[in-house]
């Protein structure tokens, strides 16, 4: 190669380096994604993919920790004839001990016990999750509950990578001012089905992170349409089960 080539490929080198890039176009997010993007930010979720947290539900201590997708839930309870029973649920399974001791369980046991400790991790989060690729989110319309505006997100689950529950169908609230869950509805199908509505309570911020309580309600009749749900807790018409109350939450971002 001569000089006067090797100049003309340094020239042509140059000025590709220095001209400016084309970039593409990023695609405009959907009205669902959007708005489940900014609660996911108001709740202040957003790191929960590398973090770790602890609460007490119900007399039952929780676990949490997530790196990059690398997790790691625990529970820890006392039975009945005062043992530790300690359960332990990562990318590999549910192991439980008891005492310290490895505890045979049949698969039905531990297929429980793992929806169990999942079901409780799973709404603690909440609304960070609603972005995993199992999760299919309709938008719906907007509704007005107890004189606000809400935005209604349905959800429901590919079978692939959606669980064994990937039938189950969630309904979600979000106020259209701040994007806060204030609301949510599910039909489930696991231990004989059912529908419950949840409304929030008792908010306050740990570490900049949004924890919420709730009540737990149930229509008359679980058989009818999840659709109408909102308007029946409107009219009054859903019953009072429980109170779902996380104590001594502590949360840290990686």
């Amino acid at each position: 190669m001569n000089l006067k080539t090797s100049a003309l490929l340094l020239s042509a080198f140059a000025m590709a380096c220095s001209s400016p890039q084309k970039t593409e176009k990023a695609e405009p997010k959907s009205k669902v994604q959007e708005i489940v993007d900014e609660a996911i930010a108001f709740h202040g979720m957003g790191g929960l993919n590398n973090a770790e947290f602890s609460l007490t539900f119900r007399d039952i201590d929780y676990t949490y920790n997530n790196s990059s997708g690398l997790f790691e839930y625990t529970r820890t309870q006392v039975d009945s004839v005062g043992q530790t029973v300690f359960d332990v649920m990562n990318n590999s399974g549910l192991v439980r001990l008891t005492d310290g001791d490895t505890t045979d369980i049949s698969e039905e046991d531990r297929a429980a016990y793992t929806r169990s400790v999942n079901s409780v991790i799973y709404f603690f989060r909440l609304p960070f999750g609603l972005n995993d690729a199992a999760v299919n989110k309709t938008y719906v319309g907007e509704k007005e509950i107890k004189g606000k505006t809400y935005y209604e997100v349905k959800v429901t689950f590919a079978q692939e990578g959606g669980g064994e529950d990937f039938d189950d169908v969630f309904l979600y609230w979000f106020d259209k001012e701040d994007y806060s869950m204030d609301y949510l509805a599910y039909l489930y199908h696991t231990d004989g089905g059912g529908m419950r509505f949840r409304e929030a309570i008792n908010p306050r911020r740990v570490n900049g992170i949004l924890i919420q309580d709730y009540l737990n309600l149930k229509p008359e009749d679980e058989r009818m349409d999840i659709m109408n749900i909102a308007d029946l807790h409107h009219a009054g018409e859903l019953e009072v089960l429980s109170e779902i109350i996380n104590e001594d939450v502590k949360f840290s971002l990686k």
